[in-house]
């Protein structure tokens, strides 16, 4: 596996899944991770993990919808640590549901998480890293962005906005010495594929992290994974929308 030349690294969504798996192979390289999530004792559980294995790991319990406790929190965390030079938007929510059954109460939770957590996530040392001439901020988007998908209007629409903020992001900063990547799995085995049933491609956490981590190595643009749900997905958007609609919306 190529290694990161970070020495620091913030993470969201750190109490499991692909979060959780990042943090332990980061911390396998090296680089010390700053776990971020809501859910106190799962983060001390990784963490104590991690200084097991040897690792530095230490944890920020956050609620990445609340936009000023983010900014302020990874602001202390940047004095602190003299510098974070990774940051891993990876705190997500998934959940499908039909569109005519669709009302504002199952759009806000998904759309706190996947945006304005996310932003507020990947801005919070923008204006630093940008004068310092360095970093590299990580977005963890989904094949799912690439179209609208049924019963996915909310998820796909938050990680198509995702991939979109990560790629202008990436074109403004990319003579100012921070990198960008816009990570794209397909199906992760987690707690929000649980009850998904048997999907295709579908990745452990591990070997999705591996992918995540040798793109973050290598400072790749983007990264869609696995490759074939990835050509799948690329051949899926350049479908003209009667064609698209025949084939996906059956």
């Amino acid at each position: 596996m190529a290694k990161v030349t970070a020495r620091t690294a913030f993470i969201t969504g750190a109490s499991s899944g692909i979060g959780a798996g990042l943090a332990r192979q980061l911390a396998a390289q090296g680089v010390h991770v700053v776990l971020a999530a809501r859910r106190v004792e799962a983060l001390d559980e990784v963490a104590s993990s991690i200084r097991a294995e040897g690792g530095q790991a230490d944890v920020a319990p956050l609620d990445v919808t609340d936009p000023a406790n983010v900014t302020e929190t990874m602001l202390r965390l940047d004095d602190e640590l003299s510098g974070i030079d990774l940051v891993i938007a990876n705190a997500g929510l998934a959940e499908g549901r039909w569109s005519g059954k669709l009302e504002w109460s199952h759009c806000a939770q998904m759309l706190g998480v996947n945006v304005i957590g996310a932003t507020a996530t990947l801005t919070a040392l923008l204006p630093r890293m940008a004068a310092r001439k360095s970093g590299h901020l990580v977005g963890v988007s989904s094949l799912a962005g690439v179209r609208g998908l049924p019963k996915m209007a909310v998820y796909s629409g938050t990680k198509a906005y995702l991939s979109t903020f990560l790629e202008s992001l990436r074109l403004d900063l990319r003579r100012a010495g921070v990198s960008v990547t816009d990570i794209r799995p397909g199906f992760v085995k987690t707690a929000l594929t649980a009850d998904s049933g048997k999907l295709p491609f579908m990745l452990s956490v591990d070997a999705a992290a591996a992918e995540i981590v040798s793109a973050i190595a290598s400072k790749k643009g983007v990264h869609a994974f696995p490759l074939p749900l990835a050509t799948a997905v690329r051949g899926m958007a350049a479908m003209p929308n009667p064609l698209y609609d025949r084939v996906i919306g059956r």
